[in-house]
């Protein structure tokens, strides 16, 4: 026997028609890459996304299934252009800007994009790679006719011009909630990237569950800062999951510095946020600058993409009084797999005891089913202690790669193999010590970069610091400690180890330590530990010599 249930499918424009009906006049908050601060509604966001389906259906000829590329910060154009081209049935394909431009042009055609919607800030990429791009057929610049440039774009469109040519009482067509909306490519940081393909379903899905308040705690009330990009795994579903709980947005556009960031926070009194440990360290060093300035507003800041220091979460929360929610999740997974939030039945734990639980990435949210393994497939313990890689599935999380790349990250069960290394405790929250690759093995036993890094972070004067192994004559690998120090400080090798000892094992304390300008970082923010051991790969520890 079925159930007598209504048969409504999960589209993404149902997240917007809700907001648009019951949330109409809250605000979003824009700033546009013209300078200024753009502000407008939910209801303006739906009849303008409307628009922007009816004139891309009829003027640049899309349809069912096509694929459609963005290049742009976040902003409203850019929220207009996810519903508008996902409620028509096509798929938006988030370009990352800071991609290389073999790979840039390799997911455009890879993706076999038709357009590319992009802000003025990307016209001159385009117009370099645009050649190589056969499959594109032209492109329309996030832009009105006063601002648009001279530009070599073929077949370029203004965006404002398209979308006032188009019909604000549009309405949706209907289809399968298991078609296409979105697609986002993983960094690459070896071999081509490779092409996550979200559906209607999995995106209305994800929003419920990250929106639930054992998650991020979503509320109508509540002002939202989405500072993580459009084009990095899938905006972390803040693009859906906020108008579904009809709360205010703030975009901070092209500006992701200290200063501007901060300014939209205190101006537009954001509640919540989330973003990388990279920009939060840009922030606290600008209000360290600024000792005056303090974050009355800020309730809670998500901070995933790597591992955050403790440093950084202490900073929150003793000076600015803002609860730090720690997330962790990838692209493949559209993207929140676990978060940081208390447990109900830990009241029991102590302060410390809690704190130390709160370092972790966090429990499986529902619709995340999550293991640890060895490597031959065999199930490990959850006692907090054993490594093991780490396997995840569920309704929200990638059955294989666009076009069948990758498919060994799969096995026949639906479980995918994340390429981290990581602990499953007692009570369900997960901590990753490693990825796979960038694990230190010395003497038979794994060493941690992660927790070296995040150890090292917490030294006065260190803004940034990064673990490598290095070959080593008696215990295969030794590790190797990179450090960028803060502006004007002072900081010293023996001080970085005095300031380890007590914070790791001893058999875990670096065997040098390295000063540099600057760390590399991957297109999505992340440390380039491949790039560092290229960097580093001449080098001779002072213990191997």
């Amino acid at each position: 026997m079925l159930g007598l249930m209504q048969d409504w499918p999960l589209l993404v424009h149902t997240i917007l028609d809700h907001a648009s009906q019951w949330h109409g006049t809250r605000e979003i908050v824009s700033r546009r890459v013209e300078g200024d601060i753009a502000r407008m509604t939910y209801r303006d966001l739906d009849h303008r996304a409307r628009a922007l389906a009816s004139a891309a259906q009829g003027r640049l000829g899309l349809k069912l299934g096509d694929v459609v590329c963005t290049m742009s910060w976040n902003g409203y154009r850019h929220m207009e252009t996810w519903y508008g081209i996902m409620g028509l049935g096509c798929i938006v394909h988030t370009l990352n800007p800071r991609l290389f431009a073999d790979q840039l042009v390799y997911v455009i055609n890879h993706g076999e994009g038709k357009w590319v919607f992009l802000d003025l800030t990307f016209v001159p990429v385009l117009e370099a790679v645009q050649d190589k791009l056969p499959k594109v057929k032209g492109f329309v610049v996030m832009i009105d006719g006063e601002h648009m440039p001279q530009t070599s774009l073929k077949n370029v469109v203004t965006y404002e011009e398209l979308i006032g040519q188009g019909d604000t009482a549009f309405a949706w067509p209907g289809f399968d909630e298991n078609t296409a909306c979105g697609m986002c490519y993983t960094s690459g940081t070896t071999g081509n990237p490779k092409g996550v393909v979200y559906s209607h379903r999995s995106n209305v899905l994800h929003a419920l569950v990250s929106s639930g308040g054992d998650a991020l705690c979503m509320a109508s009330k509540d002002v939202w800062m989405p500072v993580v990009p459009m084009f990095h795994a899938n905006a972390w579903s803040l693009a859906f999951s906020v108008p579904l709980s009809g709360a205010k947005m703030v975009m901070p556009g092209p500006r992701m510095d200290g200063e501007a960031i901060y300014e939209l926070l205190d101006t537009e009194k954001v509640t919540a946020t989330a973003a990388v440990p990279t920009v939060w360290l840009m922030l606290l060093q600008y209000l360290e600058q600024n000792p005056d300035l303090k974050l009355p507003h800020l309730e809670k800041v998500v901070i995933g993409g790597s591992a955050c220091p403790e440093a950084m979460m202490k900073a929150f929360e003793d000076k600015y009084d803002t609860r730090v929610i720690h997330a962790w999740g990838m692209t493949e997974m559209s993207p929140l797999g676990s978060l940081g939030t208390r447990k109900g039945g830990l009241e029991h734990l102590s302060d410390d005891e809690w704190w130390k639980v709160k370092l972790k990435q966090g429990r499986p949210a529902y619709s995340v089913e999550m293991k640890i393994t060895d490597d031959e497939g065999k199930d490990l313990p959850h006692d907090g202690k054993v490594f093991g890689r780490l396997k995840v599935r569920g309704p929200a999380i990638a059955k294989s790669y666009a076009k069948g790349d990758g498919a060994d990250a799969f096995d026949a069960e639906g479980w995918f193999d994340t390429g981290d290394v990581a602990t499953l405790d007692e009570y369900g929250y997960m901590q990753i010590t490693d990825r796979s690759k960038d694990v230190i093995k010395s003497g038979g036993e794994w060493i941690s970069s992660i927790d070296l890094e995040n150890a090292a972070v917490g030294c006065p004067g260190v803004a940034e610091a990064a673990a490598i192994g290095m070959p080593h004559p008696k215990w295969d690998e030794r590790p190797l400690l990179v450090i960028v120090k803060k502006k004007g400080a002072e900081v010293t090798k023996d001080a970085v180890l005095q300031h380890l000892e007590g914070k790791i094992a001893k058999w875990w304390m670096p065997d040098d330590v390295a000063f540099v300008d600057e760390i590399p970082h991957t297109a999505t923010g992340k440390i380039s530990k491949l790039t560092l051991r290229e960097q580093f790969k001449d080098y001779v520890l002072p213990t191997a010599q």
